[in-house]
């Protein structure tokens, strides 16, 4: 075996290994139950190429906080979970209340061209934290695509898409946060768990 094959399999194995872990933590913050949600609206939603949703997005909860965009475009935040892991996952609904159909502006991916080169995705997302004067961007997997809803590129009047963004957790005092996305206002938000 050459070195190369044997690093492209040591690769394969390490994305394998994350994506196993991710799915798991995943399956263990689940909420069960019905959400009240239309199976073919978030089939309609996952199929258009972008990452499946999680078993906690779209979850009829009152918003921590709701972030105002370009042309009626709006952001709900309605969770942020601390997991055993080291993670934190913000869930929320990404929602046009405008009159028209809109196309989800390039700056939501961020200007980092590893994200970029990977497509549609809320990689632009950060969290900040004051007391520890840090910021933490949007996790990457191994090949470099964001831990976040991806293939999003229009959304229609009126439609609500549930969506996600995976971060580093700030240490375990800290659970008051300020969460920015390009071209939104910014909003103060508070991680559970």
């Amino acid at each position: 075996m050459s070195m190369r094959f044997t690093a492209k399999a040591r690769r394969g194995m390490v994305a394998l290994t994350v994506a196993a872990c991710l799915g798991v933590g995943a399956a263990g913050c689940g909420g069960g139950g019905d959400d009240g949600k239309n199976p073919k609206e978030s089939a309609a939603a996952s199929s258009a190429g972008g990452s499946a949703p999680s078993a906690d997005e779209g979850q009829s909860q009152e918003p921590q906080a709701e972030l105002k965009g370009p042309n009626g475009l709006l952001l709900q935040i309605t969770s942020a979970d601390r997991d055993s892991g080291g993670f934190v996952t913000v869930n929320g609904t990404l929602k046009n209340d405008g009159g028209n159909i809109l196309t989800i502006p390039a700056q939501l991916s961020g200007n980092e061209t590893e994200i970029i080169r990977n497509g549609h995705s809320l990689g632009g997302a950060t969290l900040v934290d004051p007391k520890g004067k840090k910021r933490y961007y949007v996790l990457r997997d191994t090949d470099g695509r964001p831990l976040t809803t991806t293939g999003i590129s229009t959304i229609k009047s009126g439609e609500s898409i549930p969506v996600f963004m995976q971060f580093p957790a700030p240490p375990a005092d800290t659970s008051a946060v300020s969460f920015q996305m390009p071209m939104f206002a910014s909003a103060d938000i508070t991680i559970s768990g």
